[in-house]
């Protein structure tokens, strides 16, 4: 536990300064359009990263979870709602391993 303390505010302190010295860095806005869609995009593609790998493992068959990607992302580019992505998405997954598990 004496341990805790130390690693919390080295955490808490890299995660401040990650934040705070491009603040103060940059005094005025960002007029170039390539930086502004460049920063536009980060959270999207740091997204995309960290959540694809997971969803193609996250099943016992990545044609399961291919699946279940393939049908949240085509409800998701129709506009349907979170819930509603999540949902179909789970079902597609587990419906395909359901039949890969009862071939096998």
């Amino acid at each position: 536990m004496k341990d805790f303390w130390p690693y919390l505010l080295i955490l808490a302190g890299s995660t401040y300064l990650v934040r705070a010295i491009p603040f103060a860095a940059l005094q005025k806005k960002i007029t170039n359009r390539f930086v502004r869609s460049f920063l536009y995009f980060i959270p999207f593609s740091v997204l995309a990263a960290m959540t694809l790998p997971g969803a193609l493992y996250a099943t016992g068959h990545v044609l399961a979870a291919a699946t279940g990607l393939l049908a949240g992302s085509f409800f998701a580019l129709k506009g349907r709602g979170l819930t509603f992505v999540a949902s179909i998405s789970c079902v597609a997954a587990f419906a395909v391993q359901y039949l890969l598990n009862a071939t096998a």
